[in-house]
């Protein structure tokens, strides 16, 4: 039970509530139990201060009239200790004589005998003279029995509050949470069918509420989307794959069964061709699956005009204008460079230009070839997998459409773009941009 955040969330706001409603109870207690024993002081006072104005004014001891004891017991003390009067019933009460020698009143709480019955008051002392210069005590008490009466129905009406509060407390809690969940609820069984069903074109329910509910749906339904396309593109990568080695390996049985039969007929070096050509095919579709699987190389500092450099080849013209250092991989950013002169070299009709230049904080890489060009709707396809824009060429001459591709998977893991533009004299025009490095 406690397994669920619905419980888990009731039970803390049940818990943060009783730690609340305990911590003001005690409070409220305390407060009232000051102020009513304040009160009760301030009685007290003004009853021994109204018993001392008439001993002052003359009124003999035994004719103070003092009130009963059970309502307001009073007794008036001399300094040696006498009681000179006294409330009628008033037994077992004694008051200090001695260190009281100003008119302050001195609150205190005593428990005293009346009429055979102990009880708790709160008593006053005020000092005064009468007119024979007999310097006189007063202690007038207030009974306590409403205070602790009123605190016992405060406590009393707490305890049972208390749990009933709570209880609405936690219920409200569990509705409420139970209501906040629901769509949470139903994105988790959403997804549940979706994994299922392996129906990657299903989505989750979205709330209406801009909350963070909302934002996870939303976030959810765009990794289901993003799922379901790199799973086509899995499924499409695996069958192109499929079909582009069926038909070498077919031709390399075919010559193979040739030979079996007619050993005067077999070609070794079309044999040797054909499997140098299934070997880096299959090269280039195990490094295109490792890349979707979001291998990365380690990362170093690469020169790319060394790089370039290195990568000469005859007939291929050289504009090495910078010297620009990136981070990435030496091998894999060599491949992106061989790969864009394969291509130009196989599309060009005389002449490749190959440039390095660095503009604002990446490096450029231009390569240039006098061509037929890209027509511009053209320009992005180019780069998918398997894509080869002259259907009729043959194989052989054209590839089997992975060259850009791979470069482009190589350049964007680099951080970098590539993009297909018009040359200026015509023809096709390769660019990639690479992010520097920072210096050392």
């Amino acid at each position: 039970m406690l397994g669920s955040v619905r419980a888990r969330t009731t039970l803390a706001a049940t818990a943060v509530v009783a730690v609340a409603l305990v911590a003001v109870g005690v409070a409220v207690v305390w407060l009232l139990q000051a102020e009513l024993t304040r009160n009760a002081a301030v009685r007290a006072e003004v009853a021994a201060r109204e018993v001392a104005t008439r001993i002052a004014a003359g009124t003999p001891f035994g004719g103070l009239d003092l009130p009963d004891a059970d309502e307001q017991p009073v007794q008036v003390v001399d300094d040696d200790g006498r009681v000179r009067a006294a409330s009628e019933g008033l037994r077992d009460v004694t008051f200090p004589t001695s260190g009281e020698d100003d008119d302050d009143p001195v609150p205190s709480t005593r428990v005293v005998t009346v009429d055979g019955k102990a009880a708790e008051y709160r008593f006053a002392a005020v000092r005064a003279e009468a007119p024979d210069g007999t310097d006189v005590t007063v202690h007038a008490g207030v009974p306590l029995d409403t205070r602790r009466e009123a605190v016992g129905t405060v406590r009393e009406a707490m305890l049972v509050g208390l749990p009933v509060l709570l209880a609405v407390v936690a219920a409200v809690t569990w509705l409420v949470t139970r209501r906040a969940l629901r769509p949470v609820e139903a994105i988790r069984g959403e997804l549940a069918e979706i994994t299922a069903a392996g129906d990657l074109a299903r989505r989750v329910p979205v709330p209406r509420s801009r909350d963070e509910v909302a934002r996870l749906a939303a976030t959810t339904n765009a990794t289901l989307a993003a799922l379901e396309r790199s799973v086509a593109r899995q499924r499409d990568f695996v069958a192109d794959a499929s079909h582009e080695l069926r038909s070498p390996i077919a031709s390399l049985r075919a010559e193979l069964e040739v030979a079996q039969a007619h050993p005067e007929l077999l070609d070794v070096d079309g044999l040797a061709d054909e499997v140098v050509r299934l070997q880096g095919l299959a090269a280039d579709l195990l490094l295109l699956a490792r890349l979707d699987a979001g291998d990365r190389s380690a990362s170093e500092r690469v020169a790319l005009a060394d790089l370039v450099r290195g990568a000469a080849r005859p007939g291929v013209a050289m504009a090495v204008e910078a010297e620009p250092v990136v981070l990435g991989s030496r091998t894999r950013l060599e491949r992106v460079v061989n790969n864009l002169l394969d291509n130009a070299v196989r599309h060009a009709r005389s002449a490749v230009r190959l440039e390095l230049t660095s503009a604002g904080d990446a490096a450029v890489l231009r390569v240039v070839d006098d061509g037929s060009g890209v027509a511009p709707a053209d320009r992005e396809r180019i780069f998918e997998r398997f894509v080869r824009l002259d259907e009729a060429r043959s194989r052989d001459a054209g590839g089997a459409g992975l060259g850009l591709a791979i470069v482009r998977d190589l350049v964007e893991a680099h951080g970098g773009t590539v993009a297909a533009r018009e040359a200026p004299g015509g023809g096709a025009a390769m660019e990639v941009r690479l992010p520097l490095a920072r210096p050392e």
